[in-house]
């Protein structure tokens, strides 16, 4: 990884923490907080600053609104998630909708992937 700590990331790092989405709030209040497994909120990886981040099971977890299905978001993303796949990180992209239409199932997925 270039660095694995870009400071020039940092204050961005903290103005999405500050500022979650609704659906990133509800997975990380109602499931990932006290996971047993330790994951981090807007963690800085490199150039990229990943949604959630668990490094024991080296997973990272995205959640994807809209705009990640327009052209140019996809192919972000598939660069975003080469890169990650390169250290050795599986990306795990989970839509917006399934975590206000599943969020029970959505929770037993990442349970399942990340023991």
């Amino acid at each position: 990884m270039d660095r694995k700590h870009n400071k020039n990331l940092v204050p961005y790092a903290k103005e999405l923490r500050r500022n979650l989405t609704k659906e990133e709030k509800h997975l990380w209040y109602d499931f990932l907080k006290d996971y047993p497994l330790k994951v981090t909120r807007q963690k800085i990886l490199g150039k990229y600053i990943a949604d959630f981040y668990c490094a024991k099971a080296k997973i990272v977890i995205e959640l994807d609104g809209a705009q990640h299905y327009e052209d140019e978001k996809l192919k972000n993303d598939i660069q975003r998630t080469d890169y990650l796949s390169g250290y050795g990180i599986k990306v795990i992209r989970i839509p917006n909708n399934e975590i206000n239409k599943n969020f029970d199932g959505v929770c037993e997925y990442h349970d399942e992937i990340l023991k």
